[in-house]
């Protein structure tokens, strides 16, 4: 009961009606249960209205009680903030970061300064986080398919074989890093023979290592 009273406390004090909380709790759902956030007609049908405008006004109220962070390209690039989880009361979730390629790299938006700390089901792991949904078929015998999410933890360091989230000029993509003492030395490695190796050139940076991916609901570790 102390729980619940420091609860809405802390929703009474920001002001937030039943209706903002509805939609936040609807969004924190949404990406715990699919790793990524709803896009606007998830969310009018979740709250049973009929037009964006409804649900725009709800996040943009939100937004300005620095309870979410959007940006105008879309829905799914929603992050919950610190004060988001206190006000439902709920662990922190994994930031999801946009969409990178297993496959031809393609464009997601800069992941730095966009990594939060999680909890729950993974809280033993240490480090900065974030969630990527993939896009392409270049990993499938790694186990990483078109449209699956996958947690992201960022580091500096990796060792031949890790599967990474690499940034190559303006575009992203997941692939398998190597590194040998022999021609082409340092390379990244998709995990599908109908793709080739991209040979490491300056432009390529390593931002993270793939950890887990998301099946059936659960998280599962990666090697």
């Amino acid at each position: 009961m102390v729980g619940y009273n420091r609860i809405m406390a802390t929703a009474n004090n920001l002001g937030i009606t039943d209706r903002q909380k509805q939609l936040l709790g609807i969004i924190y759902d949404y990406i715990k249960n699919s790793g990524y956030p709803p896009s606007f007609e998830e969310m009018r049908e979740r709250l049973s209205v009929v037009s964006n405008q409804s649900v725009t006004d709800l996040l943009q109220k939100l937004q300005n009680r620095q309870l979410i962070k959007k940006n105008e390209a879309g829905a799914r690039s929603i992050a919950l903030l610190p004060l988001a989880y206190e006000t439902l009361g709920k662990p922190n979730l994994a930031a999801f970061l946009g969409l990178a390629s297993a496959g031809v790299p393609i464009q997601t938006p800069d992941i730095d300064g966009e990594w939060e700390t999680i909890s729950g089901e993974i809280t033993q792991l240490k480090g900065e986080f974030g969630i990527i949904k993939i896009s392409g078929d270049s990993m499938i015998n790694a186990g990483i398919n078109d449209g699956d999410t996958v947690l992201v933890r960022k580091q500096q360091e990796f060792v031949s074989g890790d599967i990474v989230l690499a940034q190559m000029g303006d575009d992203w993509t997941v692939k398998r890093f190597m590194s040998e003492d022999k021609p082409p030395f340092l390379y990244l490695k998709p995990e599908n023979p109908k793709y080739k190796n991209i040979i490491f050139f300056g432009d390529i940076r390593m931002k993270g290592k793939i950890i887990s991916i998301l099946k059936n609901n659960s998280w599962t570790s990666i090697s």
